[in-house]
């Protein structure tokens, strides 16, 4: 049986330079698999690449960076073409400004940091980022005597980007990097990748199975599934490829969870939730409780989850936005104002829409212009005859506010 992988979207019609885009066109068909893909990626930022094993993500990458011989069809990166099946047009790896950090880090296991850095230094022939930069940056300098095979998974993990990140490529590509690390490892990488793609303006193509991982770092998200893409209708003709901003993807999501639409995206249990970046407005209300602001309503969490892989001061965060998600099934309803309750976060917000499910509902709820999804059963729809455009209470506690880390 041959696995189709399909995806299709236009390019948006306000683009006019190919500069800062990837610009994806390819086919790819081995035996039990096909993958095919037309999209245009922004290069900027941090796209993540969200499916089941098998959809395809580690195949992309691979096309990109020039290790799938069978690719057929076109790959440009701002405006240089990588390939061109038709004109016969198929660059080398080396040749086509792009880094690969893979699951596993792929050092030279006989050799130290140091000389695993050095092996990479010097096949960059124009750098404009010294060695030593980029040893700071990573955070390598106590490590660069140390065999690599004394180093810890995320030790690594640091070493292959610092190493990534020497041949200065024009596009970096990430495949499930954190997959094999601890908890504290994996914040403490996903921070650091946040800090080399800002302090170098260096997009990233970031492929992963944790949603929560990708919410926490990604500025847009193309979720690939099986047999065919989730599409979006725009006119008899027209199609865009599941593909955009991180929490609006996320939503989109949620909601098809209850549309009966690869629900778990053929293998990856997507869990309902509101994802949200939100401005912290301060960081200990003096209960050990930090708050955040909707442009009316505020919302309170535990302090600790401001605490993200590198000690941050309170100062310095105020102001600053907070990723953090809500699962639906953590919220509750109210038709009136909860009154002398332990449940400290209550919002006031209008039901825009109701997807129903068997015995499961799905309430998507406007508070403050922030869309919140809200899981109950039929039989509480049903009691609370709940309707669209109703009035509604949220409640849900402080410690179901939640970042990757926790």
């Amino acid at each position: 049986m041959t696995t189709d992988v399909t995806y299709s979207t236009l390019r948006p019609e306000s683009q006019k330079s190919f500069d800062n885009l990837l610009c994806l066109d390819i086919n790819i068909h081995y035996e039990n698999f096909r993958l095919a893909l037309k999209q245009d990626i922004p290069l900027t930022g941090i796209t993540g690449i969200f499916g089941h094993s098998g959809s395809g993500k580690s195949t992309l990458l691979r096309a990109i960076a020039g290790l799938e011989p069978k690719t057929q069809g076109k790959i440009t990166l701002a405006n240089k073409t990588l390939l061109n099946s038709n004109g016969a047009l198929f660059l080398k790896s080396e040749q086509r400004g792009v880094g690969l950090v893979f699951q596993n880090s792929r050092l030279f296991p006989h050799l130290s940091v140091m000389k695993n850095l050095n092996f990479a230094s010097k096949r960059c022939k124009n750098s404009t980022l010294t060695l030593n930069e980029i040893i700071e940056l990573t955070g390598l300098t106590p490590l660069l005597n140390t065999p690599v095979t004394a180093l810890s998974g995320g030790q690594q993990q640091r070493v292959a980007l610092a190493r990534a990140i020497l041949a200065e490529p024009q596009l970096l590509l990430l495949d499930e990097p954190l997959s094999a690390l601890d908890q504290q490892s994996k914040a403490q990488l996903l921070n650091l990748i946040t800090t080399i793609q800002q302090r170098l303006s260096l997009p990233i193509l970031y492929v992963s199975h944790s949603l929560d991982e990708l919410q926490q770092v990604c500025d847009n998200l193309l979720v690939l599934t099986n047999n065919t893409a989730i599409m979006t209708k725009k006119s008899a003709n027209e199609h865009s490829a599941f593909f955009g901003n991180i929490h609006h993807m996320i939503h989109q999501l949620t909601q098809r969870q209850y549309q009966a639409i690869d629900s778990t995206v053929q293998g990856n249990i997507i869990q309902p939730q509101t994802s949200l970046a939100l401005p912290i407005l301060s960081t200990n209300n003096g209960h050990g409780l930090a708050v955040i602001s909707l442009q009316k309503q505020q919302i309170l969490l535990p302090s600790s989850q401001l605490v993200f892989a590198e000690k941050i001061t309170a100062e310095r965060l105020v102001g600053q936005p907070l990723r953090c998600f809500i699962l639906a099934s953590d919220i509750s309803i109210c038709l009136t104002e909860p009154h002398n309750s332990s449940i400290v976060n209550q919002l006031q917000g209008t039901i825009n829409n109701i997807k129903k499910d068997n015995t499961k509902v799905l309430l998507s709820i406007d508070c403050d212009a922030q869309e919140f999804f809200v899981s109950i059963s039929a039989y509480s729809q049903n009691k609370l005859a709940l309707k669209q455009g109703q009035s509604v209470f949220l409640q849900f506690k402080a410690s179901a506010v939640r970042t990757f880390l926790n």
